[in-house]
């Protein structure tokens, strides 16, 4: 039964000559819908496709807003301005009482 489904096409729309493009070689998907590899987004905008499996490093990646609200929630919880359970409590604590140890 799959051999009897038609391959993927790009859907690209070439505007001059009034077709779509229906290349099937290195066709994938992307969310404006099948591509080629002279129509995904980035070719399409000029810019070099990813190398596969390469990635920017974590330490280059801007920090998360959740990541930074944990600084803040540890210091609430050790404060008593948010609950939370007994060994949290104790934790934020210790957390918080680290870090003034540090700077004295």
């Amino acid at each position: 039964m799959s051999g009897d489904r038609p391959r993927p096409e790009c859907r690209h729309w070439i505007g001059p000559e009034g077709r779509h493009c229906r290349a099937v070689d290195g066709v994938r998907f992307y969310l404006t819908g099948w591509c080629c590899p002279l129509h995904t987004p980035r070719a399409l905008q000029g810019l070099k496709e990813f190398e596969p499996g390469t990635a920017p490093p974590p330490s280059s990646l801007p920090l998360s807003p959740l990541s930074a609200s944990r600084i803040h929630d540890n210091r609430a919880v050790a404060s008593g301005k948010r609950r939370s359970n007994p060994a949290a409590y104790r934790a934020a604590q210790a957390a918080v009482d680290h870090r003034k140890d540090l700077n004295l």
